[in-house]
């Protein structure tokens, strides 16, 4: 299998860097204008591109990420939508790993089955489900892994060593260390704090450790750069599709840019 995440975490730490991955929300404003915002992610230097399904009660996100949800769904974005737009992307860009994040329901109403070969389908290499804890892994993971597709799990400022163990089983492609006990795009993680949780989560796994939540800076994430394998961003680029709708992709790529440039020269930087 061309395990696509693998490749892109090896290729950032033989750069010297970590990866940089992207989050915009799929349909927003429409589903026809995602492409143009995808490609703009990947010409900008994003190296793993997340694609949230738009769901009817995202607890997790932040106000930035829930209004984007509502513009996708009320511009009639469905899962079958979500399918499509992946396809479309893994035939532009080959090798650039594409996740699917979102919420349960969507993801197993059909059936787990259903959904992960529809996923594999459209070159899918990842999945967040935020609502399926690890202990019901289930409900999802099973057929994901079947279907050679990734189940990246969560850790959180909360996850202690005695439950790690259950987040990692089973878990592949990356760890996503939720940096801040809340909802998205609202607040940052002190850096030491990141710093001391990074460490204990590597110890624990060989999975690349990427964080998100709060990131908005090229500042910002070169900070996190110098420490994690992966640098998250999503709500400050949802909100640029917000502000620029169908004309989002010009400044997204422009955004993105800053940040990769910053993930760049972290590191090297440091050890100037």
């Amino acid at each position: 299998m061309n395990d696509r995440l693998a490749n892109a975490y090896a290729r950032a730490a033989s750069e010297n860097r970590a990866a940089l991955v992207t989050f915009v929300t799929g349909g927003d404003p429409t589903p026809a204008d995602t492409a143009a915002v995808l490609d703009a992610l990947v010409e900008g230097g994003a190296d793993v591109i997340e694609l949230g399904m738009p769901f009817t009660d995202p607890m997790a996100d932040g106000p930035a990420i829930q209004r984007a949800n509502l513009r996708a769904l009320g511009a009639g974005t469905t899962t079958a939508d979500i399918l499509g737009i992946a396809k479309g992307f893994r035939a532009r860009h080959p090798e650039t790993p594409l996740v699917l994040m979102g919420y349960a329901n969507p993801m197993v109403r059909r059936g787990p089955e259903w959904f992960a070969n529809a996923a594999k389908e459209a070159g899918v290499d990842g999945v967040i489900c935020v609502d399926i804890p690890s202990e019901e892994d289930d409900a999802l993971g099973p057929a994901l892994r079947e279907a050679g597709i990734h189940p990246i799990r969560l850790a959180t400022p909360t996850t202690d060593a005695a439950r790690l163990p259950a987040v990692l089983d089973g878990a592949g492609g990356f760890l996503y260390y939720v940096s801040v006990a809340g909802i998205t795009g609202l607040q940052q993680a002190a850096q030491g704090s990141i710093e001391a949780a990074v460490a204990k989560l590597k110890a624990g796994t060989d999975l690349p450790v990427a964080v998100g939540f709060g990131v908005r800076t090229p500042e910002q994430a070169a900070a996190i750069a110098r420490v994690a394998d992966g640098v998250v961003v999503g709500s400050a680029i949802v909100e640029l599709v917000a502000e620029h709708g169908a004309n989002a992709a010009g400044s997204v790529k422009t955004y993105v840019a800053s940040l990769s440039s910053a993930i760049a020269a972290a590191r090297k930087e440091m050890a100037a």
